[in-house]
């Protein structure tokens, strides 16, 4: 075959404590569902001469592609801030693939069968959650927000048990790596200094080399880490997404966003806003992403403490520091993404004011976070709402700043129109699609991930795929 594959495999080099080595298992049926063409492009693979009963052989693990040496990993998290020793239960690394034998991409099947990690789990995934981790993942990546990515998924010709019997389906992750925040706290919690110094050396040689000669790598990881991810929820807050699960075991050292189970994306704006079912008390609501996101750095400072200062008191005075200033990076990379989202150049010393008197009417009055700043960009969205003499009276004084910096409405929205998507996820166009597929209709999938492909664009036909869900009590759930 000359699909193009070009495996490399350093993790699965490392002792067997970061892994286990297995296969994935076999699979009854396996039936191609999707297939990205464009990322495998960008991955520098063709399957243009490979039929489709070929390709679910190969996407369902049926049929392993040379120079693989596939692994689970091992790793812990806090789960809900409860702490467990975990691992891939339901997922195997094929290997990390090369393109142009420079970047490196994991190649991951999740729903792949059981390993050692499983813990009484059936190791399989349905097909619904796996879809939407393929539409989410792609939108996040068209939205321009570090994430995984979706190659494809496979029905499995099985049924899995869940609340019902669900189509069994496998998805094939791409991910710049796996490494976690929760792969810190299972090495650490082995209490093995070599292996630590492994896995830190491991990390900065695969995603940041520049502090390869540096003195203190095991601190400057740590900024560099905490740069990442506050870069990532700010991106999170720009758009209104909510993560869901943001276990230290869903947080990847890269900065990517991975782990698409209890996500979706909030409609009218409320800071406290929850989807996922599991979720009872709101810790991975919208307005807790950034908090949630320093308490996870502070389990990775945790970890690093052994390795950041011979003196255990010095390196965790260094390592509280270090995390406490997430705050002052938060607040100044947040009022500037606001500032883009509103076209506000240069700074004035009320934008913070002007910012919060929209976000609390938006909260009084149950407005669209979406598509609030669609009409204020001059697109139609057909609400209503901002007929509201308190919002008319806002964007008077909004109006007014536009113009300090020597700004210019045409300026403003061209900056906007940068920042602020047309259309998003509309979680119930995603439930809508993801029905119609498990009834063997992908039509609405396809179009739907069309859309997404494109969101910032002023789009033909859109108007129902910018409407808000009336759904009030709209639950997503993790898939397991």
């Amino acid at each position: 075959m000359t699909i193009g594959w070009h495996f490399d495999n350093t993790y699965s080099k490392l002792s067997n404590t970061f892994k286990e080595n297995i296969k994935p298992t076999p699979v009854h049926d396996p039936e191609l569902v999707i297939l990205n063409e464009e990322l495998a492009s960008t991955l520098n693979l063709d399957f243009s001469k490979t039929d489709k009963k070929k390709l679910a052989e190969i996407f369902s693990g049926n049929s392993i592609p040379e120079e693989t040496n596939t692994i689970a990993q091992a790793y812990a998290g806090h789960q809900f801030g409860h702490f467990t020793m975990l691992g891939d239960g339901r997922a195997v690394l094929l290997g990390e693939h090369l393109v142009n034998n420079d970047n490196r991409f994991d190649i991951q099947f999740k729903g792949s069968g059981r390993t050692s990690f499983s813990r009484g789990g059936d190791g399989r995934a349905a097909l619904g959650p796996m879809l939407r981790e393929y539409i989410i993942s792609e939108a996040m990546h068209s939205l321009n927000i570090p994430t995984t990515r979706s190659l494809a998924v496979v029905k499995t010709g099985e049924k899995v048990v869940r609340e019902n019997l669900l189509h069994g389906a496998i998805l094939t992750r791409v991910a710049s790596s796996h490494l976690r925040v929760g792969t810190f706290q299972y090495i650490a919690a082995t209490q093995n200094i070599k292996n630590l110094n492994t896995l830190v050396d491991y990390t900065i040689n695969r995603h940041y080399p520049e502090i390869k000669a540096s003195n203190s790598k095991a601190l400057d990881l740590l900024n560099l880490v905490m740069e990442k991810q506050c870069q990532l929820v700010i991106n999170w807050m720009r758009v209104g997404f909510i993560h869901g699960v943001m276990n230290t075991d869903n947080m990847a050292i890269s900065g990517e966003t991975i782990d698409y189970g209890p996500c979706a994306f909030m409609d009218h704006y409320d800071p406290k806003t929850v989807f996922s079912s599991i979720d009872k008390f709101g810790r991975y609501s919208f307005s807790n992403q950034p908090p949630i996101t320093k308490w996870n750095l502070a389990r990775l400072a945790e970890c690093l403490i052994p390795l950041i200062h011979k003196n255990e008191d010095t390196a965790v005075k260094i390592a509280t520091e270090t995390i406490d200033n997430f705050q002052n990076i938060y607040e100044t990379k947040w009022l500037n993404m606001m500032r883009d989202k509103l076209g506000l150049f240069g700074e004035n010393q009320n934008d913070l004011k002007l910012i919060n008197e929209l976000l609390n009417w938006m909260e009084i009055n149950k407005a669209d976070y979406t598509n609030t700043f669609c009409y204020l960009m001059n697109i139609n969205t057909g609400d209503n709402k901002y007929k509201n003499l308190n919002f008319i009276n806002w964007v008077k004084k909004w109006e007014n700043r536009i113009l300090i910096n020597k700004g210019s409405k045409e300026k403003s929205i061209s900056l906007m129109r940068k920042n602020n998507p047309i259309v998003i996820p509309r979680n119930h166009k995603v439930e809508e699609a993801l029905d119609a597929a498990n009834n063997n209709n992908l039509e609405l999938i396809n179009k739907l991930l069309v859309i997404l492909k494109k969101p910032f664009n002023n789009q033909d036909n859109i108007m129902n795929y910018q409407s808000p869900s009336d759904n009030k009590d709209y639950q997503t759930f993790c898939g397991t």
